[in-house]
């Protein structure tokens, strides 16, 4: 059995991104942070959507039509459209920052939050 939280290197110079499975439809990824940003004056613009949670430590996201990044902390997910140009403003560099990140086409189905809501 496999854990997304482990085995996690303490400190790495580079992100650690392991691809946990994909297949012609999508790609499901673990990425490990320990302090490390998008370089100053570069934007991720990608050809898919991007869903993403965040598992552990925190970072701060930010979108290019925004003054500030989104702060996340561990729960916190949001869907980063394709071409939506944005950049990692920082993460964590005392706690490594575990995310989940599923890339999608952009013409196929969409993701919609879903609520759980409990049962008696």
């Amino acid at each position: 059995m496999a854990n997304l939280l482990d085995p996690i290197p303490s400190e790495t110079s580079a992100e650690i991104i392991q691809v946990l499975l994909a297949t012609g439809s999508f790609r499901l990824e673990r990425i490990v942070s320990n302090g490390q940003a998008t370089p100053p004056g570069e934007w991720y613009d990608q050809d898919t959507h991007e869903w993403v949670a965040l598992l552990s430590g925190t970072a701060g996201l930010r979108f290019e039509d925004e003054a500030e990044p989104r702060v996340l902390a561990p729960g916190d997910y949001l869907l980063i459209p394709a071409h939506r140009r944005h950049r990692v403003e920082w993460t964590d560099p005392e706690t490594p920052t575990v995310w989940l990140a599923l890339h999608y086409p952009e013409n196929s189905l969409q993701l919609s939050a879903v609520s759980f809501q409990p049962t008696d």
